[in-house]
């Protein structure tokens, strides 16, 4: 179990993807002598125990050395290469291209739901006078309103495309190319969409290239089914409210399963011999708790207030409201780089 008044942090020893800043004694729980150099790594996350998972790549990571491959093959084959992740961080990736066609398959890492983990994408590249991405089969396209482009568009997340568009470029100038005609294809994307949440978001066809930080982290968050009845059956539960807290609560408490709840915090039924704990961002929290808690306090939002009077009237009187509500249940409120605002056993 994590110690919430643990400072001991070693500032080297920060997740590069999320910024997480891990404590020292996490490492040196840890067996394994790299432990850091892979932390460093951004493939891997450390949990409070010491123990190590591998993140697997996005679809936009793998579509882009797909792309960058394709190009780069234009010249002459190739195995391997680096691609840019919106994260910042540069992965190697092996590649199958030869003569402008390229595949590159999608790694998967230790998330053991990930359907598309193994998925060959494909694509195929021809010099032009510009360079010009194509969404081709398998790649799903919008068909309600509200989600990352217009309906009919392709289903490509505007940091996927950028790190696609930046890929070709890369190939380009190292080929010397002045530009090249990219048909991005995923041959099984039609069939593994019916396996993903795209028919019920409005995507259609296919799957979605997406990535907002090029890297999927090694648990599952897209669970679809009735998310009260996940916490049965289970004698260590936690929920929480959102990505963010769900990341942070799967490193600090390992040993629980975690389940996301967003805002449906009315609905939870822990039974009498469960070790439950609710674990997050304060927001949704301490609203479902008071959902006065920013009456004449004159904040607009409960962040604002948690981040200027942490230890406020009213966000001391809504934890003890939770309280009340779980009187069984451990209350850990998160700042959003993982600190531990507050933690009331």
């Amino acid at each position: 179990m994590p110690d919430p008044k643990d400072n001991a942090l070693n500032e080297s020893a920060r997740d590069p993807v999320t910024g997480f800043a891990i404590p020292a004694s996490w490492i040196e729980l840890s067996s394994d002598p790299l432990a850091l150099q892979k932390i460093k790594s951004g493939r891997w996350v450390i949990l409070s125990s010491g123990q190590l998972c591998r993140r697997g790549l996005t679809t936009g990571t793998t579509a882009a050395a797909a792309c960058k491959g394709a190009v780069l093959s234009l010249k002459g084959p190739v195995c391997h290469l680096q691609v840019a992740t919106p994260a910042g961080i540069i992965v190697t990736l092996e590649v199958a291209a030869n003569s402008g066609t390229s595949i590159a398959v999608k790694d998967g890492g230790d998330h053991q739901f990930d359907v598309t983990a193994g998925l060959e994408i494909l694509a195929q590249a021809r010099p032009a006078a510009r360079a010009t991405l194509i969404a081709g089969k398998g790649i799903g396209r919008i068909s309600a309103r509200g989600l990352c482009d217009e309906v009919g568009r392709p289903a490509i997340s505007p940091s996927a495309r950028k790190q696609i568009m930046l890929a070709i470029e890369q190939a380009l100038e190292e080929t010397g190319l002045p530009g090249a005609e990219v048909q991005l294809s995923i041959p099984r994307g039609a069939e593994l969409a019916e396996k993903t949440l795209n028919p019920k978001l409005g995507v259609v066809g296919g799957i979605s290239i997406l990535g907002s930080t090029g890297f999927v982290e090694p648990w599952n968050d897209h669970y679809t089914g009735d998310r009260a009845s996940e916490l049965k059956g289970s004698r260590k539960v936690l929920v929480t409210t959102g990505r963010t807290g769900l990341n942070i609560s799967r490193i600090l408490f390992p040993d629980h399963k975690a389940v996301l709840m967003g805002s449906q915090l009315d609905r939870l039924a822990f039974e009498k011999d469960q070790e439950s704990i609710l674990c997050g961002l304060p927001a949704l929290i301490l609203k479902w708790a008071w959902p006065g808690v920013l009456d004449n306090t004159g904040y607009g939002t409960v962040a604002e207030m948690v981040e200027a009077e942490p230890e406020h009237p009213n966000i001391v009187r809504a934890v003890k409201i939770a309280k009340e509500k779980l009187p069984q249940t451990r209350i850990v409120l998160l700042h959003r780089d993982g600190r531990i605002l507050a933690d009331v056993p």
